[in-house]
């Protein structure tokens, strides 16, 4: 079999290390510059000729950065003549920009994709997109993983007496259906609707929550405003304490100082896709390195990465809905 490279840029060069600790292979170093003039310029430190590059490259703040550095990343893997690239991107931040919803919008999702695909990817390797549609954006083969079953670990060795899963949006009720199944509780979710990026309102709960703890479940994090705002609208009908659970923990602007200051938020649960906050020592960080690495092997190998997720991924499971909207 042909070797494996791995490299990283500069978005979250521990994950990268992580996950070489799991393969068994060193983390290839790579030289990047910021030129006079602010352009950028990575340079590969190891052959890449016949081998299968893996490129881990979370795409976080500072983003346009850091997708530039994987850009460059691909690009110099191809020119190398490497057999296979594979953009290892644990966070696809522009899977937010999914659908056009205003007059004369972008559709970042979409053309990121195609710019991943122009530098000269194979295959991208990813975690948790925010829409399922942003998948078919890409002109070459994805594979996304979930990080339901490392989430649904840690909370199964936990009480959970009277507790709920709680969707922040209806949008998000399916995963969290199947996240309730893997922790045998009922599932809730908010109905929410957007006004800015850092601005929602979340009019109604559907689902018993009176007098239950909830387990509130989001695909990301940011500001943190969705969560705090349906906090609010828990504790109305009669749910006063709450653990928070995400993959992509992103925690910017305001987000740490909300959470960590919210009286009925017991424990925030994040997985390491992203680097977390350094000011946050209460937050509880589950590694998917595991994961990735179990994944970078089968893809190598041939071998199927779906089954990594039999019975924990949504879309392989049967329809088994438990509120209307699931």
């Amino acid at each position: 079999m042909r070797e494996i490279v791995v490299f990283s840029g500069s978005a979250h060069r521990p994950l990268a290390r992580g996950i070489c600790e799991h393969l068994g292979v060193p983390l290839s170093s790579v030289e990047i510059k910021r030129f006079s003039n602010d352009c950028l310029q990575a340079q590969l430190q190891a052959n890449c000729r016949q081998r299968d590059v893996y490129i881990v490259q979370p795409l976080v703040p500072p983003t346009q950065d850091h997708l530039m550095e994987l850009l460059l990343m691909i690009d110099a893997a191809r020119g190398a003549s490497a057999a296979q690239i594979t953009a290892v991107i644990p966070h696809y931040a522009y899977a937010r920009s999914d659908k056009k919803d205003a007059s004369r919008i972008s559709l970042g999702g979409r053309l990121v994709a195609d710019l991943l695909a122009a530098a000269g990817v194979d295959r991208v390797l990813t975690m948790t997109l925010h829409a399922p549609q942003v998948h078919g954006f890409f002109s070459v083969p994805v594979d996304q993983l979930t990080a339901l079953g490392v989430l649904a670990d840690h909370f199964l060795a936990t009480d959970l007496t009277d507790s709920v899963v709680v969707s922040p949006d209806l949008g998000n009720a399916k995963t969290a259906t199947q996240f309730s199944r893997l922790l045998g509780l009922p599932v809730a979710a908010g109905s929410k609707q957007r006004l800015a990026d850092d601005r929602v309102v979340i009019d109604a709960i559907v689902g018993d929550v009176a007098g239950k703890r909830a387990i509130v479940l989001d695909d990301e994090i940011a500001t943190g405003g969705s969560i705090v705002e349906l906090l609010d609208r828990l504790a109305d009908e009669g749910c006063e304490e709450a653990a928070i659970a995400c993959t992509h923990g992103l925690f910017v602007g305001k987000a740490v100082e909300r959470l960590q200051s919210n009286p009925r938020i017991t424990e925030v649960v994040s997985t390491d896709t992203v680097p977390p906050p350094v000011d946050w020592p209460g937050l509880r960080v589950l590694s998917v390195a595991t994961l990735f690495a179990e994944a970078i092997s089968r893809v190598h190998a041939g071998e199927s990465v779906s089954s990594l997720f039999d019975g924990v991924d949504p879309s392989l499971a049967p329809p088994q809905p438990q509120l209307p909207f699931a």
